[in-house]
């Protein structure tokens, strides 16, 4: 046995049958998810044209809430200065 033989064998032959599964699933594979990638895009599209016309709703609550923390702030700052 030489050395050349070991390092390049030669190649299975196979069957046509497999080589037909093998070509078939990875057709169906990529057609699956390009399926799915179109599905899922269009549902993400909708969910962030969903928080668009939220945003000015959820941006003017936050704004909201942050004054009443920092108004909260300054009194336990003032109620702590006035003790001292």
């Amino acid at each position: 046995m030489s050395l050349s033989t070991e390092l390049n064998p030669r190649p299975v032959r196979v069957s046509p049958l497999i080589k037909f599964s093998r070509w078939t699933f990875l057709t169906m594979g990529i057609l699956y998810g390009a399926f799915f990638q179109r599905r899922y895009s269009n549902i993400e599209n909708a969910r962030r044209e969903k928080e668009e016309r939220e945003r000015p709703a959820r941006e003017a609550k936050e704004a909201a809430e942050k004054k009443i923390r920092l108004q909260e702030e300054q009194k336990m700052l003032e109620d702590l200065l006035k003790t001292n």
